[in-house]
């Protein structure tokens, strides 16, 4: 997908519906979207193959499935190139632990979430990263006590209203 994929009404309010609820049945969206049935459809699978809509994924309830903990981490790097970042990047894109990952501004170059089933589990991840990757300068471990509130939903102007 492009940055300038054509998005329109119909599209940002399917997408603000979608977000909170995959299993909506299209005879719903398509009531509140105000199309039809078929052209609720046509426009999900486009927006698919655009890469607008990345996955359907089930949200769960980390207390349900063994309450893992949740880490956020600083972490700085030695140096900036390309190729190095990459690499760094492809490490963390691959553990299942490392469940977002920001490029930011600031004292560090990354931030993590990482959800691990205990502090031992953490600890092995983190000294796996280190040894795998020598750009690493170091790192710091903020230990989340409660989680207030999970999303990935993006807020999505629609009609001049945010929803």
């Amino acid at each position: 997908m492009t940055r300038s994929a054509r998005i329109d009404g119909f599209d940002r309010k399917l997408l603000a519906i979608v977000q909170h609820d995959a299993d909506t049945p299209t005879e719903i969206l398509a009531e509140r979207v105000g199309l039809s049935a078929s052209a609720v459809l046509r426009r999900l699978k486009r927006l698919k193959a655009d890469g607008v809509i990345l996955a359907n994924v089930a949200t769960v309830d980390p207390l349900r499935v063994g309450k893992p903990v949740f880490f956020v981490v600083a972490l700085e790097v030695e140096r900036e190139r390309p190729e190095l970042l990459g690499r760094l990047r492809q490490w963390l894109n691959a553990d299942a632990h490392v469940q977002e990952v920001f490029y930011v501004t600031g004292s560090a170059d990354f931030i993590l979430i990482v959800a691990a089933p205990d502090v031992e589990a953490y600890d092995a991840l983190m000294s796996r990263l280190i040894a795998d990757n020598p750009n690493v300068r170091r790192f710091t471990t903020n230990v989340a006590l409660g989680v207030g509130k999970r999303s990935l939903a993006v807020p999505i102007q629609v009609w001049n209203q945010a929803i």
